[in-house]
């Protein structure tokens, strides 16, 4: 979803020390693509192809070169940039003081002028890392995101199945815990799922019968992570006696969250059932998967290869081919006869 240059300017303030220069009023404007522009070629006079869509980084080099340019040739120029084209905004780094005549032209136009005192290559760098993330493809997913083994495991199922209580079984095991109940998930563009847990509910669990409990106070700050990707999602589900469940791995199960399909397996939960100690293992499986190790079609393999060599073994071997007859002492005399 696009994201307002004021949000922006709050979350970039400190990390960023981004700071507003002038055009308040274009805080409002919205950003909708991670790309920025270095408008060099802009304010040298050539406006074709210009992205106004886009923010525009004025680095040393565009300020200097900006400096040199005669007063009225700057006045025209920023009517058609700024007055016409109303750019999303513009941000001045390497710590270069923003020009007069620029910031009294966005003032007029409604375009907000940021600066900061990083330099421009480590600034624009940061900054598409950041508006990467903050606008890549995003949904809000009521479930459990914990880290087992190093993979990041979803936990899904309706309420009530048990999702915390395996969540808080697995911290008792050492593991961590990402997001309970709320997980935000977004797309990367390597087209991978990256989550993470809701700022107000930031590392706290409801357990039924016990209320709410603060994960990072109770297990240290070993237990917890701030974001995690997805790589594994495991259903949890109440146990139905009419299904047909997995019983041999060999069923290849996906669930597509934003359009990228992740492996999935199905949980049923039966009183008995130690749903920590699953979780493990499904954690562990997927990291031989990763390493080309797949325990369940190696063991179909061996089975098939044993009934194919059984097969083979129990044929009726083939009658041999019938010897030639050693020829007749008549036929022998006929043929020195022919010879002679």
């Amino acid at each position: 979803m696009p994201l307002r240059l004021e949000s922006l300017l709050h979350e970039l303030a400190a990390p960023l020390s981004l700071g507003l220069v002038g055009g308040a009023s274009g805080l409002a404007r919205e950003i909708e693509g991670p790309d920025l522009n270095r408008p060099g070629l802009a304010l040298s006079g050539f406006l074709d192809y210009f992205p106004a869509e886009r923010l525009q980084i004025l680095g040393k080099t565009e300020v200097t070169f900006w400096r040199t340019l005669p007063a009225k040739l700057r006045r025209e120029r920023l009517q058609t940039i700024v007055g016409e084209l109303k750019p999303a905004g513009f941000i001045v780094s390497h710590g270069v003081e923003p020009p007069p005549d620029l910031v009294e032209a966005c003032e007029k136009a409604g375009v907000a002028v940021l600066a900061t005192p990083m330099p421009t290559t480590k600034f624009v760098s940061e900054l598409t890392l950041f508006l990467e993330e903050r606008l890549a493809p995003s949904a809000t997913i009521h479930g459990s995101l914990v880290d087992v083994f190093g993979v990041g495991i979803l936990l899904l199922g309706e309420s009530g199945v048990g999702k915390s209580e395996c969540a808080l079984a697995l911290l008792d095991k050492g593991h961590r815990l990402c997001a309970d109940d709320v997980v935000e998930v977004r797309r990367t563009p390597e087209k991978q799922i990256l989550g993470t847990g809701v700022r107000a509910l930031k590392y706290h669990m409801e357990i039924r019968g016990l209320g709410i409990v603060d994960v990072q106070s109770l297990f240290g700050a070993r237990a917890v992570r701030e974001r995690k990707l997805v790589e594994l999602v495991v259903q949890l589900a109440p146990w139905d006696p009419a299904k047909r469940y997995d019983r041999t791995g060999l069923e290849e199960q996906t669930y597509a969250l934003l359009d990228i399909l992740l492996p999935m397996h199905e949980l049923p939960v039966k009183s008995g059932r130690n749903m920590a100690v699953l979780v493990e293992v499904a954690a562990m499986n997927f990291r031989l998967g990763a390493m080309g190790i797949h325990p369940a079609e190696r063991l179909n393999e061996q089975i098939l290869k044993g009934l194919r060599l059984a097969g083979e073994a129990a044929a009726p071997a083939a009658d041999p081919a019938p010897k030639p007859k050693p020829p007749s002492h008549a036929a022998a005399r006929r043929r020195r006869h022919e010879e002679r």
